[in-house]
C-alpha cells in the first residue's frame, strides 16, 4: 500500500513538472523575436545587383549602427531564410532627399529585378503603398487587384502620409499572416489586403533610388 502510493505520488510529481516545462516553452516561443539583422555584419543576409552593374560592397554596407545603401543601382538585399506568419519591423531614414526604396515581402526565387513579390513601397511620400510585382495578387476593399499581364500594380495607401523628413528615422511594422497583410508607417495603419497569393518567401530591402539607412530589423510572430 506505502509503495504503491509512493509511486502515485512520485508519478504525479513526474507529470506535473512536465506539464510545467511544456507550458514554458510555449509561452518562450509565443513570445521569441528573431533579429534578422545583428547590427555588425550581413550574416544571414544576401546583397544582389544585377552581374557587372555594381560592387554589392560600395552599393550595401555597415555605417555605425545601420546598414547604409547607396540606392544605386537598383538591386536589394533578401534574407537567406523564408518566412510566413510573422510581424515584421524595420526602421529607415534617408541621409538626403528622399527618393525611393521598398520592403519586398513573400519574394520568389530567383534573384532578379524585380522578383515576383508583394511591396510595401517605401517612395517618399507613398510610405504604406502596396506594389503587387510579377503578377502577385492581393484583395483590398474587397477587390481583387491581381493583374498577370502586369509587371506593376500600385494600390493607394488609405491614410495621410505618416513618413518623418529626411534625416528622422522612421518605423515600418508589417504583420503577415495566412493572406492577410497590414502595414502600419510610424504606428499609423496605411493599408489592408487579405487573400495573398504569396504566403512565405524571402524578405527583401530595397536599393532604388538615393541613400538610405535601416536599423533595427526583426521579426517576431504574427499578431
Amino acid at each position: 500500500m506505502t509503495r504503491t502510493m509512493g509511486k502515485l505520488t512520485l508519478c504525479a510529481m513526474v507529470g506535473i513538472t512536465l506539464l510545467g516545462l511544456v507550458g514554458c516553452q510555449s509561452m518562450s516561443g509565443s513570445d521569441k523575436k528573431e533579429m534578422l539583422w545583428n547590427g555588425k555584419d550581413f550574416t544571414g543576409w544576401v546583397r544582389f545587383v544585377p552581374e557587372g552593374s555594381a560592387d554589392v560592397n560600395d552599393v550595401w554596407r555597415v555605417r555605425g549602427d545601420a546598414i547604409y545603401c547607396t540606392g544605386k543601382p537598383n538591386g536589394y538585399i533578401r534574407t537567406e531564410k523564408r518566412y510566413r506568419n510573422y510581424h515584421l519591423h524595420v526602421e529607415w531614414r534617408w541621409q538626403e532627399e528622399p527618393t525611393n526604396s521598398g520592403v519586398l515581402l513573400h519574394a520568389q526565387a530567383p534573384d532578379k529585378v524585380w522578383p515576383v513579390c508583394i511591396e510595401c513601397q517605401l517612395m517618399a511620400g507613398k510610405a504604406g503603398d502596396f506594389v503587387l510585382m510579377g503578377g502577385a495578387g492581393l484583395t483590398v476593399d474587397g477587390v481583387d487587384r491581381q493583374n498577370p499581364d502586369k509587371r506593376f500594380v500600385v494600390i493607394d495607401k488609405q491614410a495621410a502620409t505618416s513618413e518623418k523628413p529626411a534625416g528622422q528615422w522612421n518605423s515600418y511594422d508589417i504583420h503577415c499572416k495566412g493572406g492577410t497583410i497590414r502595414c502600419y508607417v510610424n504606428g499609423v495603419l496605411q493599408n489592408e489586403g487579405t487573400d495573398a497569393t504569396l504566403k512565405s518567401g524571402w524578405i527583401c530591402l530595397q536599393s532604388e533610388g538615393s541613400p538610405i539607412e535601416f536599423r533595427n530589423i526583426y521579426v517576431a510572430p504574427a499578431e
